[in-house]
Parts: C-alpha cells; structure tokens; sequence
C-alpha cells in the first residue's frame, strides 16, 4: 500500500491487474509462502498436528452435460472432495446451479461445485486436493471449469 501512494503510475498498473481482470489469488498465496512463509505471524508457534481424516477422490456413476458444465450423478449424500488444491472464493446460490462453491485452483481454473447442501468450507479457505468440500443437495453434482472467464471442457478437466 505504501508503493501505491508513491508512484501513480504503480497505483494504476495495480488496480489495472487486480482490481480489472482476472487475478489468481491461490497462485500469489502458494509463491508467496513459498518464499516469505506464512502471511500469519506467529503461526508456527502453536503447532496444529490435526490431519484430515477424509481424503478422496472425485467419483461418479454417469455425467451429461448441463449449462456451462457437467451434471454428475453421485450416490445420495455424496461428500464432495475438492479435486485439485486453491482458494475458496465464492460461496453463495448461483441461478441454475443453486448453492455453488467457487475453488480457484492453483493452475489457474475456477472450478464451481454446485447443487450442494452442506457446505465445510469458509469463504478464503485454502483448501487440499482430496479435501472435503461438502455434501450435495440429491443425487447430482454440477461442476464448471473456467479459465480466465472462459469455459473449458469437462472431459478434458475430468480425465
């Protein structure tokens, strides 16, 4: 912040690249406690050693396509692993796909898991490969993959 009130030509190329497009939070996350540690001071004084119990992987009966994305049908109370490590940035209803988790995965793809009932994340929450995101609403599973606004393949995210 002290670099934006310096240089105005700083401010403007900041707020140009966060604020106006598309801005991978996860990735920044991941580089900067890759080279500075946590961005919580003093949070290796208290160990946490709790581990996940839960730790799966995506499965399904069958898919078709549905809107933007794929309607997968899952067994009746399916716990929704989060298939690749990022952010939470969007918890909330969506139109067509009623409650929706945003994850922006550290490879730059938001993925949205929707027709959820039961959500175990917050919003900002880094969150694991593997790592239970929630519980769906019925039998369904509605997943969209975005890049940079755009919507990908399905098929190709799933295999």
């Amino acid at each position: 912040m002290i670099a934006l009130k310096q240089s105005k030509k700083f401010e403007t190329l900041f707020y140009e690249n966060v604020y106006n497009k598309h801005f991978n939070f996860s990735a920044l996350n991941q580089q900067y406690q890759k080279y500075f540690g946590s961005s919580i001071p003093f949070s290796g004084i208290v160990k946490n050693e709790e581990k996940s119990v839960f730790s799966e992987n995506l499965s399904y009966k069958k898919k078709e396509k549905y809107e933007e994305g794929v309607k997968l049908t899952v067994s009746k109370e399916y716990l929704v692993p989060v298939i690749d490590s990022g952010m939470v940035v969007f918890i909330g209803d969506k139109e067509k796909y009623g409650k929706t988790v945003i994850v922006q995965q550290v490879n730059g793809i938001d993925v949205w898991y929707s027709s959820l009932e039961n959500v175990s994340v917050q919003l900002y929450d880094y969150v694991e490969k593997g790592d239970l995101l929630g519980d769906v609403k019925d039998t369904s599973l509605i997943l969209v993959f975005k890049k940079d606004g755009k919507v990908l393949d399905y098929e190709k995210e799933l295999s």
